[in-house]
């Protein structure tokens, strides 16, 4: 193991960033900012928004060097990066960040309602009742590890769990009172992944009358985007830079039904279909669905047409296709409407 990076003060991080290239300023205000915007944010969490502008190691013959499958960066950055442009990046993230759990927001509650609707005609305590599962998740299973596990007991100690922690007042009226809890109750004590799994394990049927209410046609698709607007809530809610994240496999979209002519329109590859891009589109669709009078798409949109001034490319960072955009750059909004 090598060892820790050694403690650097703020001024030090400041002249390295100068040694490598950044501009920060030529005046000692501008040093100054640059060393508070650090102590505030700090060092580690920024690197994360002023990686993508570090130069690419290339070989002898000028071929990109890669690392694990992606260009090697060195420490210098390319010509024309600015601490105060860095720092746009940051705040355009953050901006970015709370949009999505504005969307997200509306997609769980709704998921909730509708889940808790939908299994709660078939059981009351429908959270407790394995027959409205696919049976592979209430079979027990020999892991790759050679564990015996089994999802069903797994998911059911885990919202256990959540029932027990949720301090809100119709989950502790319904403790003191020694009262079973229906499911259109336990729902609200549900993270999103608790959630998000409880659709994927329902069956098939019960999952497609849940589906339909959202305007989705495939059931099982669904399932996997909530299971990835899971991890992006996860990274919305803990601060962790998502506008350039890329998930390990492409999410399929419709290539039938109404919603194929809505997707197909942006014409997304399988890498677009890997970053934030794409789960934009598939938040509007799920937002537009629930709340037609939504305006929320335009102020992302509007957010992201005024990314910062940095030199490097907006559009494959984030997935966007060409196919999406009008002659000046600009995303056309209409194809989401």
């Amino acid at each position: 193991m090598q060892d820790a990076k050694p403690f650097t003060e703020y001024a030090d991080l400041v002249a390295l960033l100068e040694d490598r290239g950044m501009d920060v300023g030529s005046t000692p205000d501008d040093k100054a900012r640059a060393e508070r915007k650090i102590s505030q944010i700090g060092y580690y969490r920024l690197s994360g928004f002023s990686y993508p502008c570090r130069e690419i190691a290339r070989d002898s013959d000028g071929k990109v060097i890669k690392s694990h499958g992606k260009p090697k960066r060195l420490n210098s950055f390319i010509t024309g990066t600015g601490f105060s442009d860095v720092l746009d990046l940051y705040l355009f993230d953050k901006k970015l960040r709370l949009l999505m759990l504005d969307a997200l927001e509306r997609i769980e509650i709704h998921l909730k309602t509708v889940i808790a609707h939908e299994t709660g005609k078939q059981n009351v305590l429908a959270y407790s009742d394995s027959s409205l599962l696919t049976p592979k998740y209430v079979n027990s299973f020999k892991d790759k590890r050679g564990r015996i596990r089994n999802k069903w007991d797994e998911w059911s100690q885990r919202q256990a769990s959540e029932l027990e922690r949720c301090k809100e007042d119709s989950l502790v009226s319904h403790r003191k009172a020694k009262k079973e809890i229906p499911i259109w109750v336990a729902v609200e004590a549900w993270s999103f992944g608790t959630l998000s799994q409880y659709y994927e394990m329902l069956k098939a049927k019960h999952r497609a009358k849940i589906a339909k209410r959202l305007g989705v046609s495939n059931s099982h698709e669904l399932s996997r985007w909530l299971q990835e607007l899971n991890i992006l809530r996860n990274r919305c809610a803990h601060h962790t830079r998502v506008w350039n994240q890329e998930a390990n496999n492409p999410l399929n979209l419709p290539n039938s039904g109404a919603e194929e002519s809505y997707y197909s329109a942006f014409g997304m590859d399988q890498d677009s279909r890997k970053r934030i891009f794409v789960l934009i589109t598939i938040c509007w669709y799920l937002v537009h669905q629930i709340g037609p009078n939504s305006d929320w798409i335009q102020h992302v949109i509007d957010l992201l047409d005024n990314f910062p001034n940095l030199p490097l490319n907006r559009n494959n960072a984030m997935g966007i296709p060409a196919g999406s955009l009008n002659s000046d750059g600009t995303i056309n909004i209409d194809l989401f409407l």
